[in-house]
């Protein structure tokens, strides 16, 4: 069996595309790991829909996420809730993270996603498999990411994703921090709150009080990956106390804010998501 050894990203090469080859709402990295032992880390929420491609000469890595367990290339809904990753051995993993929007434009049961962790091959079928192999017959990753636009570009809906007041709710929400009250946001487009959650619930697939939540989280996590205390975090992040933060913690990753704040992955988040997906 193999051994396992903590992660360690100085054994991982990160290629990002360049600023003229990135599209609204996309984000994308391609991951080249060295590492011939047992890899596990924690992937820590963010608001995005997350498309994973498996590149290794096999399906090595190993994704559980609220007892779900799925190996090789996944979709990864918002807020996932606890996730992890595991791989035995080198790999290549070409990862897409897709704002709400954008998810809703080129992923056609994006909505339905919530925050499941679903097969690529059952979400996409054929499509899938195909794509994973024009992927997998280039080692250069700017053909891959040039690919994966393609694909993207190809598979964007000719109708607007979204109702214009969604988009403009999901743009407050970040602006704000995720510190938005939904009964404001439902009066700057003239909704009710009734039908303000109906319709961002049907078109993004997360309520708007759990969107303000996850990136209220996100913003948190990111802070205290910087090494800011969790009590500051939590009383500058528009959280009741670092009780209701350590709470929030748990819900979103099954982990600590101390535990967040040494998660590996969050530790190359300036190098492989300089820009990141809005939209």
């Amino acid at each position: 069996m193999a051994a396992w050894t903590p992660f360690d990203w100085a054994r991982v090469d990160i290629a990002v595309p360049p600023r003229s080859g990135r599209l609204p709402g996309v984000g994308m990295a391609g991951f080249r790991h060295h590492t011939p032992a047992l890899m596990d880390l924690d992937m820590v929420a963010h608001p995005s829909v997350t498309l994973l491609f498996d590149l290794g000469e096999s399906e090595a890595i190993v994704y559980d996420a609220q007892g779900r367990r799925e190996r090789g290339s996944v979709v990864i809904g918002l807020a996932p809730g606890d996730l992890r990753a595991s791989a035995r051995g080198p790999g290549e993993c070409l990862q897409i993270r897709l704002g709400p929007i954008a998810a809703a434009a080129v992923l056609d049961a994006a909505s339905e996603l919530g925050g499941n962790l679903v097969s690529l091959i059952d979400f996409w079928g054929a499509d899938a498999a195909r794509i994973e192999e024009r992927l997998r017959d280039t080692r250069s990753w700017d053909e891959r990411f040039a690919i994966a636009a393609e694909v993207l570009k190809g598979r964007i809906v000719e109708r607007p994703p979204v109702d214009a007041e969604v988009a403009h709710i999901w743009q407050r929400t970040l602006a704000g921090r995720g510190r938005v009250r939904v009964e404001d946001l439902a009066d700057e487009v003239g909704w009710s709150r009734k039908r303000l959650w109906s319709r961002f619930r049907a078109q993004l697939g997360i309520s708007p009080k759990r969107a303000a939540r996850l990136v209220r989280f996100d913003h948190a996590a990111h802070r205290l990956a910087a090494g800011q205390a969790a009590a500051r975090v939590a009383a500058e992040s528009g959280y009741a106390d670092q009780s209701h933060l350590h709470r929030e913690a748990k819900a979103f990753t099954g982990l600590t804010p101390t535990a967040v704040a040494a998660a590996p992955w969050l530790a190359i988040d300036d190098v492989a998501w300089p820009i990141p997906p809005v939209p």
